[in-house]
């Protein structure tokens, strides 16, 4: 089955499933389901720069946070840059005891666990940040096209009757 047919049947599977609705971040609406999908049109999704600036700003602080507070694997360093959880895992190995693999292994997944979610948190900051300004481009843009012959903006009311 193509992309198209297989979009198109979920489509209109959607369609007949009036009953389904999906909630974004919200309270259910008086009487029931939250918004979503409502008798074959779409409810409108608002999201406001603020808020992308907000969860941005939080992912940048979250990154920088946790940067500091987990590596595990640099802290204590000593002059070679070997941290002090590598230090005892070396130690306990040249003792023989098994462990000393162990935190070693720990160490290291830690480590490649910590560098995820900070390209996680990198990437929500940086896609927020290039959202919040590319439709402030785009209303920018929008808003110098849609002007009256007077160069007043045309109002939503406007707008709405151009459309019907």
């Amino acid at each position: 089955m193509s992309f198209d047919s297989e979009w198109s049947q979920l489509k209109a599977d959607a369609a007949g499933q009036q009953s389904a609705h999906t909630r974004l971040n919200q309270l259910a609406a008086a009487g029931g389901g939250g918004g979503g999908w409502d008798g074959g049109k779409a409810s409108d999704l608002v999201v406001h720069q603020d808020d992308l600036g907000a969860v941005g700003h939080e992912a940048f602080v979250l990154h920088g946070k946790l940067r500091k507070a987990a590596d595990i694997a640099g802290a204590g360093a000593n002059k070679e840059g070997v941290g002090s959880s590598m230090q005892s895992a070396k130690a306990l190995s040249d003792h023989n005891f098994t462990m000393g693999e162990e935190l070693s292994t720990t160490v290291s997944v830690w480590t490649s666990q910590v560098k995820t979610v900070l390209q996680m948190c990198a990437h929500i900051s940086n896609h927020l940040d290039y959202s919040k300004k590319s439709h402030a481009n785009d209303d920018e843009l929008i808003a110098a096209s849609f002007r009256n012959r007077d160069g007043s903006a045309v109002s939503v009311s406007e707008i709405s009757e151009m459309v019907k």
